[in-house]
């Protein structure tokens, strides 16, 4: 199963989303904002990143552009609830593997993480 990293600033989305991950198997470590989760990949590896956009400290965007030059094989997906920070995330479609839209069930995420890791 894969080690994934989550960054969430919404403590019951990140809940839920490591939750459902540890449910399939995987190892989670989940962090509040874009800052912690770009010192986690300078620190470790993961084979994948899920990341919120809307985050303070550093936006998933800003992240995404970042750990793409630290980790330039890792897979990233992008969580939203906004349809304008989906459209913005789109010009990053050489560095992201997919965007998720929130509000997403549990299966939804499971499937598309799945789809991402094997």
């Amino acid at each position: 199963m894969a080690h994934i990293l989550v960054a969430d600033d919404e403590t019951a989305v990140r809940t839920f989303v490591t939750r459902a991950l540890e449910a399939a198997g995987h190892t989670v470590i989940a962090v509040p904002d874009g800052g912690s989760a770009l010192a986690q990949v300078q620190t470790g590896r993961f084979d994948l990143m899920i990341s919120d956009i809307v985050m303070p400290v550093m936006d998933g965007i800003e992240l995404a552009l970042s750990v793409s030059t630290l980790a330039p094989d890792m897979p990233i997906l992008l969580m939203t609830g906004y349809a304008r920070e989906k459209e913005r995330a789109h010009n990053l479609e050489s560095l992201i593997a997919d965007i998720i839209t929130k509000p997403f069930s549990l299966a939804e995420l499971q499937a598309i993480v799945a789809d991402i890791v094997d």
